[in-house]
C-alpha cells in the first residue's frame, strides 16, 4: 500500500489549495480514505474521510463549509479542496487508508499513511 500526497504550499490567508493523495496497493473503491493534519506543537487531528464505494463524507466542525473531500476512483486519487484558510491551518497534512471501512476521523482507524504534504498559511 502506498499513498503520495501533493499540493501543499504557501498560499495567503483567504486563499485556496487542492491537495492530492494518489493510492496504490489495494483496491481503491472499497476503501475509507481520510485526510489528517499536525500542526507544530499540537497532536494530529482528523480533518475530512471518504468512503470511495459510495461517496459517503465526514468533515471536522472546524472546517465544514470551507473543505470538500472528493475522490476519482478511476484515477485512484481522492481530493480535498480547502477555500478560506486560516494561518492557524498551518501544518503538514496526511492522506491515510482504512481497511476497516470506516468513516471516521480518529487516527487509530487507520491503516496505512502517507508522508505528508506541508502547507503554510501566510497572515
Amino acid at each position: 500500500v502506498q499513498l503520495v500526497e501533493s499540493g501543499g504550499g504557501l498560499v495567503q490567508a483567504g486563499g485556496s489549495l487542492r491537495l492530492s493523495c494518489a493510492a496504490s496497493g489495494f483496491p481503491f473503491d472499497d476503501y475509507a480514505i481520510g485526510w489528517f493534519r499536525q500542526a507544530p506543537g499540537k497532536e494530529r487531528e482528523g480533518v475530512s474521510a471518504i468512503v470511495t464505494s459510495d461517496g459517503d463524507t465526514i468533515y471536522a466542525d472546524s472546517i465544514k463549509g470551507r473543505f470538500t473531500i472528493s475522490s476519482d476512483n478511476a484515477q485512484n486519487t481522492v481530493y480535498l479542496q480547502m477555500n478560506n484558510l486560516r494561518h492557524e491551518e498551518t501544518a503538514v497534512y496526511y492522506c491515510a487508508e482504512s481497511e476497516g471501512l470506516v468513516l471516521s476521523l480518529e487516527e487509530y482507524e487507520y491503516n496505512y499513511w502517507g508522508q505528508g504534504t506541508q502547507i503554510t498559511v501566510d497572515s
